[in-house]
């Protein structure tokens, strides 16, 4: 979480010096580097504040810096501050893991629904490994190995048809090695031949399984769709 930048909230708020009382604020210009820099720091202490809080009281914490800063009339002293910052980011830390574990549950679970249920329809074909694949066009060409270099299209989507990366859609290939990849591809790439478009359908566990990209729309234990095209071995 945001402990450091939260602790140097609370160290704003006991040194920074201001005259009036908390009420509307006045529009400034900036016109010496100390104008910058407090006018910087209040800024990024407020996107740090909102990235952090779901709720957040502006009236207590205008409070909260005006105490801090004239010394009086304070109701928690640092210690007791530090704790209450760092007792609220324990509990909400222990509350998004217990998010992040549900939600992988019930993305694993509709993965395997969703692969039991296709393995079942025509034309799909299942590795050892639990990859599926549907030959959409068979190439003509070579084969790659794990060494190899390929340049390819792709267009990704999670099991409910949301679309998380597609080189077509950019209209620009791109090229990587075949070890390089999730296992998924690096397997599903080596069935394939030069000029082949196969569809492939990765469990989680060949794809980003618990540790997907922060913040990209796979997440944890997520099952991926793939059309891919293999385009040219190019080393």
């Amino acid at each position: 979480m945001k402990l450091i930048k939260l602790s140097f909230l609370v160290a704003v708020i006991s040194l920074a010096s201001c005259q009036n009382k908390p009420g509307a604020v006045s529009q400034k210009k900036l016109e010496t580097s100390i104008d910058s820099v407090s006018y910087a720091i209040g800024l990024d202490v407020a996107k740090n504040v909102k990235s952090s809080f779901d709720d957040f009281s502006n009236e207590l914490f205008l409070q909260g810096f005006q105490n801090g800063s004239d010394s009086t009339d304070i109701l928690i002293d640092q210690a007791q501050a530090q704790a209450v910052i760092q007792s609220y980011f324990q509990k909400k830390q222990q509350e998004e893991a217990e998010k992040r574990k549900a939600e992988g549950e019930k993305n694993k679970a509709e993965g395997e629904k969703f692969l039991e249920s296709n393995a079942t329809k025509e034309g799909v074909k299942v590795t050892e490994s639990g990859l599926q694949y549907q030959v959409i066009k068979e190439g003509t060409g070579k084969k790659p190995s794990a060494d190899s270099k390929v340049k390819v299209h792709y267009h990704g989507t999670l099991i409910d048809g949301t679309v998380f990366d597609s080189s077509v859609d950019r209209g620009q290939p791109t090229e990587f090695g075949v070890n390089q990849v999730i296992r998924g591809w690096t397997e599903g790439l080596q069935l394939m031949k030069e000029g082949a478009k196969y569809k492939f359908f990765i469990p989680q566990d060949l794809a980003y399984g618990a540790n997907p990209r922060p913040g990209g729309a796979i997440k944890p234990y997520a099952t991926l769709v793939f059309d891919v095209e293999l385009l040219e071995i190019v080393k």
